[in-house]
């Protein structure tokens, strides 16, 4: 039933003609009203109570964006030197392990020799140099003392070449320790770089935490004072123009109720019509399990793909939390293929190619050696990443500026 018909429905004693060109006027006002408020309200524009205090509030959150892009490229360079650093230091325990295993060798050589010369020197000792085995062989033949002797300086060699033996072993022992040494200092040093990268990283982190928490806040203000100014200008113009449409139903009343009264002499019936409409809406589609992993490149890309809003965790290589190099080699893992957790030697792992070439899967190295960063190439000119610090894992358009040095292949 339309508006009109709403406010004429029977009259006695009005014609039907009467009503009927009551009607139409009543409804082309009531419409031309409704539309003239409804245009009215889609175009009225929205004025912010201070546009200057938003147009600052926006300039102070893109000097804030711009400083906070700069301390992400400082902070991803640390993250860079904290994997090389921690890297380097897992090859020196390595080595350390291998010389602990050689000196433990060497000392086992000097213990036995140490035991035989010893016991030589015990039976000599007590033998006065003619128990020994080659001294008893030719003890009852006088004429073979000439034999006896050579035998007996035989004998005695064996044990100078036991001291030698010794003498060596033991030299060889001091030089392990000496280079074991060495690779302790070494690594010590090591330990300690990785320990102020670490601790300047994480103080950088912290500002960045807090700086980009500002900027978040501006923003929320800007668009919560947006959203309410344009709320109350909305709010204002649909009263005004439901009160619009109210008095246009009104004045519609009346005038179909004068020319209803100024008819009634006439007589007549009545009729009226009616509409309805009905609708429906459907039901959500439920959604199945994730479907299985492609295998090599394609599976990585949708294992990485998967986890897109996971937030950038320090060292973190689960889906708890990522960092760069943590989400590559996570990703590969998924289908079986490994990679160290440093985006440097991930570069060194990869077979470089042109980036004219590159497919899904391939990796984009940032920094000297790809020391600083690392992402995944998507398709259609996207790639994926764990960016920085209170960020988290995204897909965004492939950057070839930053310090990017080249596509890597996983082989």
């Amino acid at each position: 039933m339309t508006h009109a018909e709403q406010y004429s429905t029977s009259e006695p004693g009005v014609s039907s003609g009467v009503r009927a060109r009551s009607v139409k006027r009543a409804g082309a006002i009531l419409a031309l009203a409704v539309t003239t408020g409804l245009a009215s309200l889609v175009a009225a524009p929205i004025h912010p109570a201070s546009a200057d205090q938003l147009s600052d509030a926006k300039a102070e959150a893109a000097a804030l964006s711009a400083k906070l892009s700069a301390e992400q490229s400082q902070i991803q360079a640390l993250t860079g030197q904290y994997d090389a650093a921690n890297y380097k230091l897992s090859q020196v325990n390595a080595q350390i392990a291998a010389t602990q295993a050689q000196l433990a060798q060497d000392q086992a050589n000097v213990n036995k020799d140490q035991a035989e010369l010893k016991s030589q020197a015990i039976q000599d000792y007590i033998s006065d140099g003619t128990s020994t085995q080659l001294s008893q062989l030719f003890a009852g033949d006088n004429n073979s003392a000439n034999i006896r002797s050579e035998y007996s300086s035989i004998s005695s060699g064996n044990v100078t070449n036991t001291v030698d033996n010794l003498h060596t072993a033991q030299t060889h022992l001091q030089t392990q320790q000496s280079a074991l040494q060495q690779q302790q200092n070494q690594a010590t040093a090591e330990a300690n770089a990785l320990a102020n990268s670490k601790a300047q990283a994480s103080d950088l982190a912290d500002q960045l935490a807090q700086q980009k928490s500002s900027a978040d806040s501006q923003v929320q203000q800007i668009i919560a004072q947006q959203a309410a100014a344009a709320a109350a200008a909305a709010e204002a113009a649909a009263q005004a123009k439901l009160q619009a449409a109210q008095a246009a139903q009104a004045a519609a009343q009346k005038t179909e109720a004068a020319a209803a009264s100024a008819a009634a002499s006439s007589g007549g019936g009545s009729s009226g019509g009616g509409s309805s409409s009905g609708g429906g809406a459907s039901a959500p589609v439920a959604t199945g399990p994730l479907p299985p992993l492609a295998a090599g490149a394609a599976g990585a890309v949708q294992a990485a793909e998967r986890e897109i809003g996971v937030p950038y965790v320090w060292g973190g290589t689960t889906p708890a939390g990522f960092d760069c190099s943590g989400l590559v080699m996570w990703a590969y893992a998924q289908v079986g293929i490994s990679l160290p957790h440093y985006s440097g030697a991930q570069y060194d792992d990869t077979t470089q190619i042109p980036l004219a070439d590159i497919e899904p899967g391939d990796l984009l190295f940032y920094g000297p050696g790809g020391s600083d960063h690392v992402a995944m190439y998507v398709g259609g000119g996207s790639m994926i990443e764990a960016p920085y610090t209170g960020a988290s894992v995204w897909i965004t358009a492939i950057r070839t500026d930053g310090g990017f040095v080249g596509v890597g292949r996983v082989n």
